[in-house]
Parts: C-alpha cells; structure tokens; sequence
C-alpha cells in the first residue's frame, strides 16, 4: 500500500495552507488497495519533533475499506458520513490540527494503517486508545512524511 497526497510530495515541505500560518485545513491523501483481508482503515497524523513529546496531529479510524482518497478540508466533525471517525488530537479537538512548530523544521508523519477489523471505538479515542485496540491486528501500514518550518 502507497500513500500519497496531492497537497504536498514525499519529504517536501507542507505548502503553509495546510498550516497554522494558512488556513489550516488538512491535506488531501490517497492510496491504493490495501491487502484483501483489511476490514478498515486508520490514519495517525503526529510531530516526533514536538518539543516534550510526540505531537498527535490527526487521528481518523474506521475508514471504510473501500476508501481511497480523503480530499482536502474535511470537516472536523466526530463522525464522517461514510470516511471515519475522528478521534482527538493534541489541541483537544476532533480532525486535522495544523502543522505550527515552534521553532525549526518539524517532520510529520501520516501513517495509513490497514486493519484486519473495525476498531468499533466511540469518537474522540485519543492515539494511544486507538494503538491499543490495533494492536495484533495491522495488516500492512503505509507512511508519508510532510515537513514544515513556520513563515514567520
């Protein structure tokens, strides 16, 4: 399984759109079919570079599996009408949360997960939750990796 977006390239940097200096909305994503037996798909969006720890930026579960693109600017509602379940980012919040380092160049990280269940979780699971409940069941991930230096 790929994952791509056709918002920014493979270690490129994240246009400032997608950020806190833009309009902040999330990045389009696709990918192609995952392994036959997948049930769903779980996407985790995190900043190893964060000061203190990693940053969780987006957490979405239950993606159909049927599901290959997730457009730009999805609503940060709890539940999405046939494209998952948001779980709760670092900012306490439900969707994408921007890319806003500090200082220097951040690294972030969407991984794609394919996923042998669904995760059946209610909405707001935080990233550990959802880790916890993939556990033994991760058929074949994916990963893409954005960077992003703020515009100040």
């Amino acid at each position: 399984m790929k994952l791509e977006s056709d918002s920014f390239s493979a270690n490129g940097l994240i246009p400032p759109e997608y950020t806190c200096d833009g309009e902040a909305i999330s990045p389009s994503l696709k990918w192609d079919e995952p392994p036959r037996e997948t049930q769903s798909l779980a996407l985790i969006v995190d900043d190893p570079d964060a000061p203190g720890k990693t940053f969780v930026h987006w957490v979405l579960y239950d993606i159909p599996v049927q599901t290959r693109y997730i457009p730009e600017g999805i609503a940060a509602d709890a539940m999405l009408d046939g494209s998952g379940i948001h779980g709760t980012n670092d900012y306490d919040q439900f969707g994408y949360g921007p890319p806003c380092p500090p200082d220097g160049t951040h690294r972030y990280y969407f991984k794609l997960y394919a996923l042998d269940i669904s995760l059946g979780l209610a909405a707001g699971a935080s990233k550990q939750d959802i880790e916890a409940a993939m556990e033994g069941h991760i058929v074949t991930q994916a990963e893409l990796i954005g960077r992003y230096k703020r515009q100040k």
